[in-house]
């Protein structure tokens, strides 16, 4: 799905997702609803494989469409059911195109970045064709801040794709060394000539652009194209959060309450809501703070990292523990290094008084030329505490 090629990386659920060691097994009964045609494609597909346990080629269909709706739903036990369906294929699938994707999207979503890379490099040589393993790898070359990798995926897949398509990942590039205004034009002139693309790459193309919009302080552009997103009627939890963020910062959380209505199983979605409610005193919030310190307490407990960015800002700005939300931002910022994760790391050092622990995301700033604001005033503050700029 083109919507997740890039916001997957990112955008992580909090919980470890639990893996069944047998296809039969039965972890909990989630809330399928008739509306929901993906579901219950999912659970027709799961019939057909237990007549055919060995069908290879139904296994790699299965994890795809629960990888696809963990990151539509942010609900990580689709995750645990992907890498159960396809566990069997790791003798077999050895020169499957499609089972090195699903792996490889498998391995990033925990963090697992090299393990990742390597997997979708042996996508890319079984299907020489093939766009998404390219896309995947330019992802994760994003989130470690490694660039000039990155831009050498977009290169890769440029002459395989939809025109939009290759002019999305090098500008997505080009916005994180140095060249906003220039790489905002360049996909804007490729989305307007593109209208009739597929959805999902339009979904990405405008929440990409409504980011680059926030960046230039063109509030109102913004806007439009997160709408623009929206009105596409497709779920995905990046945009929602994007746009939960968007509106947080612009002083309408009561927009986010109603945007996000039984979006609970989301962590990452649970702490947009904890936030609206907090800033509207809403009676709900307690209880959703409570949850989010109760589910990022157990994954704690459980050594599991893929919640430390997440858990830094619930930290920060529901709890008020600033060295508690250095300590996870500090560790976050280890293996994921986007601008989100130095933002949280910046302010976070800054609510601790301690600016030098924001070193590593103010070299980042420094040496990729990531233009924003917001970042460059946290840089300024942490200048006159006494970091290097």
């Amino acid at each position: 799905m083109f919507a997740a090629l890039w916001a997957g990386v990112a955008v992580g659920a909090a919980a470890a997702p639990f893996t069944p060691t047998q296809d039969s097994a039965v972890v909990e009964r989630l809330p399928a609803r008739a509306s929901d045609p993906e579901l219950r494609r999912v659970e027709s597909l799961r019939r057909q494989l237990a007549a055919r346990p060995d069908d290879a080629r139904l296994r790699v269909e299965i994890a795809r469409r629960y990888f696809e709706m963990a990151m539509a739903q942010g609900d990580p036990r689709y995750i645990g059911y992907a890498s159960a369906t396809i566990a069997p294929l790791t003798a077999s699938g050895q020169n499957s195109a499609g089972y090195w994707l699903v792996r490889g999207q498998l391995e990033q979503y925990s963090h697992s970045f090299g393990p990742a890379l390597t997997s979708l490099e042996r996508a890319a040589r079984a299907d020489a064709a093939a766009v998404e393993p390219l896309a995947w790898r330019a992802a994760i070359f994003m989130v470690q801040a490694r660039y000039a990798e990155a831009l050498a995926e977009c290169a890769r897949l440029t002459p395989l794709s939809l025109p939009l398509f290759g002019a999305g990942c090098t500008a997505y590039v080009r916005a994180a060394t140095g060249q906003l205004p220039a790489a905002h034009d360049q996909l804007a002139s490729a989305a307007a000539a593109s209208t009739a693309a597929p959805p999902e790459l339009l979904l990405w193309t405008y929440t990409r652009l409504a980011e680059m919009a926030v960046r230039l302080q063109r509030f109102d552009k913004a806007e439009d194209y997160f709408k623009r997103a929206l009105a596409l009627g497709i779920t995905d939890q990046f945009l929602l959060a994007a746009w939960s963020d968007f509106l947080l910062e612009r002083g309408r959380p009561a927009e986010v309450l109603t945007l996000l209505a039984g979006w609970e199983r989301s962590d990452v979605l649970l702490l947009r809501l904890a936030l609206a409610g907090q800033a509207l005193k809403d009676a709900r919030a307690v209880a959703w703070a409570a949850q989010l310190r109760e589910r990022f307490d157990a994954a704690a407990q459980r050594g599991d990292r893929l919640h430390e960015q997440e858990a830094a800002r619930f930290e920060l700005d529901i709890e008020g523990q600033p060295r508690k939300a250095l300590a996870f931002a500090s560790l976050n910022y280890q293996v994921q290094k986007e601008p989100r994760d130095a933002e949280i790391l910046m302010r976070a050092a800054l609510a601790a008084k301690d600016a030098k622990a924001a070193q590593p995301a103010l070299d980042w700033l420094r040496t990729s030329r990531y233009e924003d604001a917001r970042l460059s005033v946290l840089a300024s503050q942490l200048a006159a505490r006494g970091a290097t700029r």
